[in-house]
């Protein structure tokens, strides 16, 4: 019996522990890193201090919810830098990015601020995807393709304001990111040739 009582509570540990890290997600993506902890308790139909007894600090809690994303970025990166045409890998980069921060508002938030030092096991993946990048960067100026002026945070700003669109369902969101995307590569090419866009997306003009 006591066995059977010691699995179900960590059993329902663990079901805790998962609502709170869905519900965090979808609260930081969708209204920022602001959201506060007693809240994202209440969504998970948990009290506050079984949020604490998982995630000792909000920090904790956001570079947990974020760790899939920040993974997927860094592995995007690093495809970009193996590609054999440096453009191409940019071009690769930016694209793929602009997907993954579209989808994942608070993602993107945390991406692009300065988070306390708290989160250095966020910061410091972070940091050495923006390496990466530095690097993509100059590989594609050294082969001419890419302006010589560009710094990394004009990829940041990019980013930045690629987080701001707003539309009406997810894949509406992604589809804009794409053109939008597209917009920024021609913008960032040394010689900038004319392509086609993706298709544009009706988005809403206020702001919501």
């Amino acid at each position: 019996m006591t066995a059977q009582v010691s699995q179900r509570l960590r059993s329902d540990a663990r079901d805790n522990r998962e609502r709170i890290l869905a519900v965090a997600r979808a609260a930081f993506a969708t209204e920022g890193l602001d959201v506060p902890i007693r809240e994202i308790a209440r969504r998970a139909q948990v009290g506050a201090a079984t949020v604490y007894r998982h995630f000792p600090t909000k920090e904790a809690l956001f570079a947990e919810a974020f760790a899939e994303p920040m993974a997927l970025c860094s592995a995007v990166v690093e495809e970009g830098l193996a590609a054999a045409d440096p453009w191409r890998g940019f071009c690769l980069v930016i694209e793929k990015l602009m997907e993954v921060h579209a989808l994942d508002r608070g993602f993107s938030r945390a991406f692009t601020s300065r988070l306390p030092l708290a989160v250095d096991y966020f910061t410091a993946d972070r940091d050495r995807t923006l390496r990466l990048l530095v690097e993509l960067v100059r590989r594609a100026k050294q082969a001419g393709d890419l302006r010589a002026d560009l710094v990394l945070e004009d990829v940041i700003m990019a980013m930045m304001a690629n987080e701001g669109i707003r539309a009406e369902s997810p894949e509406m969101r992604v589809a804009a990111s794409r053109r939008f995307a597209a917009l920024m590569i021609q913008s960032f090419r040394a010689n900038p040739v004319p392509a086609p866009l993706p298709p544009p997306v009706r988005l809403p003009l206020s702001a919501r």
